[in-house]
């Protein structure tokens, strides 16, 4: 099983409405599934700030983290998504080593 899909397969546990987990290691000078992308939509999220929600995330994602060089988070609830719609595009990496 693939690290994206190992991350998915997580972030089941946060009963997203919508969930997209992005690998984007070819956009990154430190190898393959590396770096990652999460955009989730959850009711979990109700009433949390930004620091508490990717907390959660963190919590929920567990030693997968320790696997990974970055996992870029997204986390709106279902009110938000619906408001926005998409998640912003990640920015270029600029190589830092």
């Amino acid at each position: 099983m693939s690290k994206q899909d190992l991350i998915t397969a997580a972030l089941a546990a946060l009963q997203p409405e919508h969930l997209e987990v992005l690998d984007e290691s070819h956009m990154h000078s430190r190898g393959l599934e590396t770096h990652y992308k999460a955009v989730i939509v959850s009711p979990a999220f109700a009433g949390l700030n930004a620091v508490k929600r990717h907390q959660k995330v963190y919590a929920t994602v567990g030693e997968l983290m320790g696997q990974i060089h970055a996992l870029a988070l997204h986390t709106y609830t279902p009110q938000e998504w619906a408001e926005q719609g998409a998640a912003p595009a990640s920015p270029t990496c600029r190589g830092g080593h």
